[in-house]
């Protein structure tokens, strides 16, 4: 295992307090000049490669292709998405009047041998557990990227990530779109003007998953189509037989094998915003205080995980609570599972949305300060609302008086893609780079690592070193140990 890679700015010359305010907007505060577009000319044209172009990956195919990228090669294992999508740009590319030859691959280590010189940037839109590697691959290659949310399915993983961004100067972004919303940008200038004071809890809910989760392996193998190449779709993950509809072309999300589960998909868009306005930085302990029948090989159907935090940069220690498998007040999950769910109206934590909403939203974020509340009640944190204690009713944060004084101090984008398409020309970092983003991934699969480890397993997390201090079961799910040829 690599040198540790300690958090920017805990000991360094750079203010942590400045990193995350500005999320990472500048690049000179970052001490990162991303590499020039082949060294050379910045107005020319930026050849992409594109690793998985089905469902998300069709789109971020598509947004390269729009913002002028010259796209010189797909991959995807799935040869009916790759075929269609080929076929879409040819059509696309003739009514624009553009040239596009992009050769086809199935296999992304192929892309890399034979055309990788030819390329200066690559996006990632597999599964997550191909994230990391076709990611690192790219990147130790000296290619710029742009990889789905979650970055990666492992913490090792995402430590790499960061820390060859840096080492190699890459221009990068995370595909969490919500980081350009300038509601979620207001909403971090507003937590951290102190508005509603000293932050002391953080509770976000999701109602993912929406896949099948909480199985067992089903038993049998069906035939495996013409169009799947099996072997490559399970990369780096062990062998298993192949199952029609259980993993290949969505399911995979529940799977320890394939996936992050709830937690992986969501929280790099819900925790977007309070990881940047509270400066979370590492936990020092991570526990799933409860979760439904936990599988041998897929996440629960709904868990409950809570992260704590020291203090930083002059705020007080923070408790994080996140909830998934849609905890409102009238599902009566977690009533079957015999616990109080705090998100309830006796639980005393929401019950000013309720009021006023008459149910709880079924994914959102709250901030608990001394001097208040702030919601947000989407996935993205494009909105939010502030309650200030001596207040009974949410008000919007656009029209809140408290907010209105408060002056901006981040940059809105351009367009989450845009962003990096101007770093990659020099341009300011992108808000969701690798810098940023990789540290939040990595707090955020803490969570499935806990879960892992066992409900009511505290685990006393050392985050520097990747390890708990207080047992050795963690490790194994710290970092992956990939099949035979798939790299380490």
């Amino acid at each position: 295992m690599p040198s540790p890679i300690l958090p920017t700015g805990t000991r360094s010359t750079l203010n942590r307090r400045h990193f995350i305010k500005y999320g990472a907007a500048s690049v000179a505060l970052l001490g990162v000049a991303p590499a020039f577009v082949r060294g050379q000319n910045l107005n020319g044209k930026i050849h992409i490669a594109c690793i998985g172009v089905g469902g998300k990956g069709g789109s971020d195919t598509d947004s390269a292709f729009n913002l002028g990228g010259d796209i010189v090669a797909l991959c995807d294992v799935d040869g009916n998405m790759l075929n269609a999508k080929h076929r879409a740009l040819q059509d696309r590319a003739t009514k624009a009047n553009r040239t596009y030859d992009a050769k086809l691959f199935r296999d992304f280590r192929k892309l890399f041998d034979q055309v990788g010189k030819s390329i200066d940037a690559v996006t990632v839109s597999t599964p997550d557990h191909v994230h990391g590697l076709a990611g690192l691959t790219a990147m130790n290659m000296g290619k710029h990227i742009y990889c789905q949310k979650p970055l990666t399915q492992t913490v090792w993983e995402a430590r790499e990530m960061r820390r060859l961004a840096a080492e190699k100067k890459l221009a990068t972004q995370m595909g969490n779109q919500g980081s350009a919303e300038s509601g979620l940008r207001r909403a971090v200038e507003v937590i951290q003007a102190g508005v509603i004071g000293a932050p002391r809890e953080l509770h976000v809910w999701s109602n993912r998953p929406v896949w099948p989760q909480g199985l067992d392996r089903p038993a049998g193998e069906d035939k495996v189509p013409d169009y799947l190449d099996w072997d490559l779709w399970l990369g780096p993950a062990a062998m298993r037989p192949y199952k029609q509809g259980v993993y290949h072309s969505f399911n995979w999300r529940g799977w320890y094998d394939f996936g992050t589960g709830a937690l992986g998909d969501m929280a790099c868009h819900t925790v977007n915003m309070p990881f940047r306005a509270l400066k979370l930085g590492y936990p020092s302990v991570v526990e799933c205080e409860v979760a439904s029948r936990v599988p041998s090989e897929t996440f629960p159907f709904t868990s409950r995980i809570r992260f704590e935090f020291p203090e930083r940069d002059g705020l007080p220690p923070l408790k994080f609570w996140w909830y998934d498998g849609n905890p409102d007040a009238k599902s009566g999950i977690y009533s079957k599972l015999g616990f109080i769910n705090p998100l309830r109206p006796d639980g005393n934590v929401t019950r000013e949305i309720i009021a006023s909403r008459k149910t709880l939203p079924s994914s959102g974020c709250l901030v608990i300060g001394d001097k208040g509340k702030l919601f947000s009640p989407d996935d993205y944190g494009s909105q939010f609302q502030v309650l200030l204690n001596d207040e009974t009713v949410y008000q919007d944060g656009k029209t809140h008086e408290a907010c209105k004084a408060v002056a901006q101090t981040i940059p809105r984008s351009p367009g989450h893609d845009k962003e990096w398409f101007e770093m990659m020309k020099g341009g300011p970092a992108a808000y969701s780079n690798f810098d940023i983003a990789a540290y939040l991934t990595e707090i955020i699969l803490l969570g499935c690592v806990a879960l892992r480890v066992g409900v009511g397993r505290r685990l006393d997390w050392d985050g520097p070193n990747m390890k708990a201090k207080n047992t050795a079961d963690a490790e194994q799910f710290v970092k992956r140990q990939n099949r035979a040829g798939w790299g380490a």
